[in-house]
């Protein structure tokens, strides 16, 4: 961010493509609406290309990115209400959203495993919004506990608890 901030737009290129997937995933995940979700991943990179000049690395890139992304987010559950999120990936099946499959995978392992997500899914459908999105970060963008912390303005001892808990009964979901 700093070679782009100093004129460099392939380090813009650079920043975007190694982070683009996981930032688009969580933000998707956060949304009911993959318009609104497409709407706030192009606000927080305009974000990011906006603040450029100012960007001053008071923790890593990626803490930064995702606080934009969980400000867009409030943001936009506060003008519509909050929402929980399907976790099919919508109508249109989006690969960037839902998870690869192997297609020499066996067609009664198939069906277990789109059992076992389809679980998975409406139980992360399910957490309170604080545990998804401090689940979410922590495993989709590999986060710490304090550098989600730092992005979504909560303690590290909230974050903890939040990532146990959802940790916890999402167990429980893939275990019953």
């Amino acid at each position: 961010m700093l070679a782009f901030a100093q004129g460099d737009a392939g380090a813009f290129d650079r920043l975007y493509a190694r982070h683009k997937g996981t930032v688009f995933r969580f933000i998707a995940r956060s949304l009911p609406s993959k318009a609104d979700a497409e709407e706030i991943f192009q606000e927080v990179w305009m974000k990011a290309i906006e603040a450029r000049a100012r960007y001053e690395p008071r923790a890593k890139f990626t803490t930064w990115i995702y606080a934009i992304a969980h400000n867009r987010l409030v943001d936009l559950w506060r003008r519509k209400g909050l929402a929980l999120v399907p976790m099919d990936g919508g109508d249109d099946g989006d690969p960037a959203i839902d998870p690869p499959g192997d297609p020499g995978d066996e067609p009664f392992a198939q069906v277990a495993g789109q059992e076992a997500m389809a679980r998975f899914a409406a139980a992360l459908e399910a957490l309170p919004p604080v545990q998804r999105e401090a689940f979410l970060l922590k495993e989709e963008a590999e986060m710490s506990i304090a550098e989600i912390a730092k992005a979504t303005g909560a303690n590290e001892e909230a974050v903890k608890s939040r990532v146990r808990y959802a940790t916890a009964k999402l167990r429980e979901a893939l275990d019953g």
